[in-house]
């Protein structure tokens, strides 16, 4: 299972297992946002490479508007995966 919605202006949730079936959707979504946002990892149970793709281009096409994505109340289990990826040193990540 896998879910993304925008909770308020600037704060986007994913929720569930982010893997390459689920990515294209929320590529989708995350493209359709066009002003500056924050993703709230605090319910995201898994993350797959290809769910760190779609992180990724996010990341590089918000660089020039708000210097890039801010993941926020990320999980120790997926923060572990941030770092061994190398993405702890792409993101800005405040932990849960």
């Amino acid at each position: 299972m896998f879910e993304i919605e925008l909770i308020e202006v600037g704060l986007v949730a994913l929720r569930g297992r982010l893997d390459a079936v689920q990515a294209n959707d929320a590529e989708r979504f995350l493209d359709g946002i066009d002003s500056e946002f924050v993703i709230d990892l605090s319910e995201l149970e898994y993350i797959s490479s290809a769910g760190l793709g779609v992180l990724l281009k996010t990341h590089k096409r918000l660089i020039p508007f708000s210097g890039g994505l801010k993941l926020i109340r990320v999980t120790s289990h997926i923060n572990d995966i941030f770092k061994y990826s190398g993405f702890d040193k792409l993101f800005e990540i405040e932990t849960s």
